[in-house]
């Protein structure tokens, strides 16, 4: 008998996550989202407010006798990745997630999940429908546009959140409790883009690199998956000479924090070249399947003819300076923590190629927990496109969240845990980018921790969350409310 997300316990969770799956909530579109979240502080008879950056706060008065206990944050964002597996249809701006259970796992038909961090939300919307659960005052914050940009947190005013304690709910790793993670900033380079009429008779291809397995750029990082960017990259370099390889559309990537799984490009090759093209592509890609034959089993690499000839390619110099330069970007791990063993200290995600009207542009998103290796990176790759004649801007810096192991919520959840779950749960920080260090940056007197279940695989189709992790982070979450002081 097929068991639906809905009937999964705990069931004020998931009956609010089955919800959420039904609502549209791609990062940068999240009007649907708010609505819902407004409409249930309303139904609730709660005080309930939206601010310019589309957050959404909610407050709960204390129950029972715990007016006088510290007034709690309860913190998630409202957005998910759209990620979709090549050949499944789906737009996320209408069509809702199709989640099933899969064993001990939720996962979906295709795309991603959105149980980060709709996990997340789901338990606060849990708590503040509940009755029987024991809590101080509450604040339900409800942030905007995390994935891309983190607008909300940013956008959020100091003085509007009455609460001294964030229990921020978007770390993936139950049992795992967050003090601290990177910082991180956009880095984008622009080559100006002129083009050259096609004349002549000219085979037409559509290439591209698929299946690989993609992730989180900084929870997944560390992985060493392949970067469908800088494959296909170094496809057009190693075809270019030998066969006169032209480029006339680029489309490689689409989120700064998801490791590309997919590139492509339309391309043409002379019509008397065509086989050389042809024989060199697939001793290529020959060659990338063993390199990548354990840890990217399913990549696909192809070209499939175009009938359609374009009317322009990309200026000669400009393509060979590009495929050059991107080629040669750094991305993935630059080097582990030496304070903290396995945490990676510095990394890089060469994510996005798009060609426009006018100009080739080239997204990284560059991290680390130490400011000078942050910058050390990033003038490496200005360095690089500069010499190749791009320009190249920063922007959407955000903080780091810097441990504080002595931090009285800490060692509160630790104790629950401990005593909930018969074992100590692990204290870390992580390399992915959390809304804590900007909200601490604008409320410094917060005594913050982060904390979530199990999800694998963030931000790519093969998210996935662990049903009896959830349960656990539900008992942790609502026992460490029961609990403060």
């Amino acid at each position: 008998m097929n068991v639906r997300v809905a009937d999964l316990r705990p069931g004020p969770l998931w009956k609010n996550f089955a919800a959420l799956t039904r609502i549209p909530r791609p990062t940068r579109q999240e009007e649907q989202i708010r609505s819902h979240l407004l409409h249930i502080g309303g139904s609730l008879e709660l005080e309930t407010l939206m601010d310019d950056s589309g957050n959404v706060i909610i407050r709960k008065p204390a129950t029972g006798n715990r007016q006088g206990v510290t007034p709690v944050i309860l913190q998630g964002h409202q957005d998910m990745v759209p990620q979709a597996n090549a050949g499944t249809r789906h737009d996320f701006s209408m069509d809702p997630i199709r989640a099933v259970v899969d064993g001990e796992w939720v996962r979906a038909e295709g795309t991603t999940l959105g149980a980060d961090n709709g996990i997340g939300v789901a338990a606060i919307i849990g708590i503040l429908e509940s009755r029987d659960i024991a809590h101080g005052p509450l604040e339900a914050l409800f942030t905007s546009n995390e994935e891309s940009g983190m607008d909300g947190a940013f956008g959020l005013e100091a003085g509007v959140l009455e609460g001294r304690i964030l229990i921020n709910t978007d770390s993936e790793e139950e049992g795992e409790l967050c003090i601290g993670c990177a910082g991180g900033i956009n880095v984008t380079s622009r080559f100006p883009c002129t083009r050259e009429k096609v004349g002549g008779d000219w085979a037409v291809y559509r290439l591209s690199v698929t299946g690989l397995r993609g992730g989180h750029s900084g929870v997944d990082i560390h992985r060493n998956r392949g970067n469908a960017i800088s494959l296909l990259f170094r496809i057009l370099k190693e075809t270019a000479g030998e066969s006169g390889l032209r480029v006339s559309e680029l489309d490689a990537g689409n989120m700064r924090n998801a490791i590309p799984r997919e590139a492509f490009a339309t391309v043409g090759v002379p019509a008397e070249l065509a086989r050389t093209f042809q024989s060199s592509l697939k001793a290529m890609g020959r060659a990338i399947h063993k390199e990548w034959e354990e840890r990217e089993p399913a990549i696909c690499i192809d070209a499939v003819p175009v009938a359609e000839l374009p009317d322009q390619w990309i200026d000669a110099g400009i393509q060979e300076r590009c495929v050059d330069a991107v080629g040669a970007c750094p991305t993935g791990v630059v080097r582990m923590s030496e304070a903290i063993p396995g945490l990676v200290e510095t990394s890089t995600n060469l994510s996005i190629v798009r060609l426009g009207s006018d100009c080739i542009e080239v997204c990284s998103l560059v991290r680390s927990s130490v400011d000078s290796a942050l910058v050390a990176v990033c003038r490496k790759i200005e360095r690089l496109f500069t010499q190749a004649g791009a320009s190249t801007e920063f922007d959407g810096r955000y903080p780091g969240w810097q441990p504080d192991p002595s931090s009285a919520i800490l060692g509160l959840v630790r104790s629950v845990y401990l005593e909930r779950f018969g074992k100590p749960a692990h204290v870390g920080a992580i390399h992915a980018g959390l809304e804590c260090g900007i909200l601490g940056d604008t409320y410094p007197e917060l005594d913050m921790i982060s904390l979530g279940p199990t999800i694998r695989y963030p931000h790519s189709p093969d998210e996935r969350v662990h049903i009896a992790s959830v349960s656990r982070f539900w008992d942790l979450l609502t026992g460490t409310l029961e609990r403060i002081q």
